[in-house]
């Protein structure tokens, strides 16, 4: 029988990259195996889901191009989760709760105090059906809360990745299964649906350890069989500590706004907790279908470095074909693309992306800007121009300068006019970059001759010998 898995975030903020990472080894596993993957969005907090982060996740997933078969709005399916409830109730497995919140915390720091376990106490499973009227006529809203047996708080289960997991004493009373608003909480919600939808396997981080025990327990109290759970280990930040913001960048959004590829994202994704074994690192995502395994997984906490993806996104960089790389870059060029000729733009991206490791790098890069635009040149450079035999220097070259010019042309150009001028080949290089992109320094200046041509070459040229800083 295929696998049937599911990704089931919360739309209470951004896609997390933990979040993405869990997507995609449930996607890779699926894609692989011929299974289905299931999107389910978990927004029954009702409090703290907003529609924006629902829109955001789902555009970051189809961002990173991992396409779901079936989708899911937990909202959509409130009136099923109180008919379980109810079903509960009826066997007598759960029963209302009237304890407000004060009373809770109350309870919880009296227990913490007399040094015993800050569990539920079970005081609403003792009331009587008149104790609970008189709850009900004083306008309190009950919880619904599960019946946790005190034989089962000892418990254990397969996990397919970590092997046996035990729990000697689950610190946990009778748990809410359905909030006095009426809506489910997590664990009930999720043990239906998992149910419903035909899920055979959940992995996911290992934060949900703790409530795997309970899930067990609702799945038993229903009479269902429950699918196998695996948990992934933790990601981290450099410091080893819990990944935060202060990391930088750690939701996919924020990640795609910086000017990472996806294809980026999702290979340095994979490496985090998961390696072939065989060394190589660059994947394409057909490549990663076609290698993960969950047997090569790693349980060890895994390091999210920002560094190793910058090197892996410009790796992704260099592979993408010129009419691809001006397709992704465009929306990070804002006004410096304006007005330039295709072929001159798709040029200048492809000379400039070796030196780059981000989309965003792009527009502020220097020698993007030159490629694109005859510079301004300084008044310092207009001077040193016109000293000494820049002039004659510039003079010659125009006098020799060929109708098309290649990157294999310049170095006999240059040899050339150094031998007419009468200077080293250094001074011809250094007045010449000075007049076409008026900087000291800057990328290989065959490179930029080949790139603006031999028509443009010759302009801005003229231009240094007029003493004009700009092209008309």
């Amino acid at each position: 029988m295929a696998i049937r898995v599911r990704f089931a975030p919360s739309p209470t903020g951004e896609l997390h990259v933990g979040g993405a990472r869990t997507a995609l080894y449930n996607w890779l596993w699926a894609r692989q195996d011929g299974g289905v993957f299931i999107l389910r969005i978990e927004d029954t907090d009702l409090a703290r889901s907003e529609r924006r982060f629902t829109e955001g996740i789902v555009d970051a997933l189809r961002w990173l191009e991992l396409d779901w078969d079936e989708l899911y709005f937990q909202s959509d399916r409130l009136p099923l989760y109180r008919r379980y409830v109810e079903a509960l109730l009826e066997k007598g497995l759960a029963y209302p709760c009237f304890c407000t919140p004060d009373e809770l915390a109350a309870r919880r720091r009296d227990r913490l105090a007399r040094g015993q376990i800050p569990e539920y106490d079970g005081h609403c499973r003792r009331l009587t059906e008149a104790e609970r009227a008189r709850y009900l006529a004083a306008g309190r809203r009950p919880a619904i809360r599960f019946r946790v047996p005190e034989e089962a708080k000892a418990t254990a289960f397969s996990d397919f990745l970590r092997g046996e997991v035990r729990f000697r004493r689950l610190t946990t009373g009778d748990f809410v299964i359905q909030k006095s608003d009426g809506t489910p909480t997590y664990n009930l919600a999720c043990v239906v649906d998992d149910h419903e939808m035909g899920i055979t396997h959940v992995l996911r981080a290992e934060d949900h350890l703790s409530n795997t025990p309970k899930q067990i327990w609702l799945y038993e109290a229903f009479g269902w069989e429950s699918p196998r759970f695996g948990h992934l280990s933790m990601i981290l930040g450099p410091d080893r500590k819990k990944l935060s913001k202060r990391h930088g960048a750690t939701s996919v959004e924020a990640l795609r706004a910086q000017g990472f590829l996806p294809e980026a994202v999702v290979n340095h994704l994979a490496l985090l907790g998961w390696s072939p074994g065989t060394g190589q690192e660059v994947f394409t995502r057909d490549e990663l279908v076609g290698a993960f395994s969950l047997r090569q997984v790693q349980l060890s906490p895994q390091v999210y470095d920002l560094q190793k993806l910058r090197w892996l996104n410009r790796q992704h960089l260099l592979r993408l074909p010129p009419e691809e790389l001006l397709a992704r870059a465009r929306p990070f060029l804002g006004g410096v693309a304006a007005g330039v000729a295709r072929d001159r733009l798709l040029a200048a991206l492809d000379a400039v992306r070796p030196a780059i490791a981000t989309l965003t790098e792009l527009a502020a890069h220097p020698d993007l800007a030159v490629l694109l635009r005859p510079p301004d040149l300084p008044p310092e450079v207009r001077a040193e121009l016109a000293a000494a035999a820049a002039p004659r220097i510039l003079e010659a070259v125009l006098a020799r300068l060929p109708r098309s010019l290649g990157r294999d042309d310049l170095r006999p150009l240059v040899q050339a006019v150094a031998d007419e001028v009468g200077v080293p080949r250094t001074h011809v290089f250094h007045a010449l970059r000075l007049a076409l992109t008026g900087r000291p320094e800057g990328m290989e200046l065959a490179l930029v001759c080949a790139v603006l041509g031999a028509d443009e070459v010759r302009a801005r040229l003229e231009l240094a010998l007029e003493g004009e800083g700009r092209h008309g």
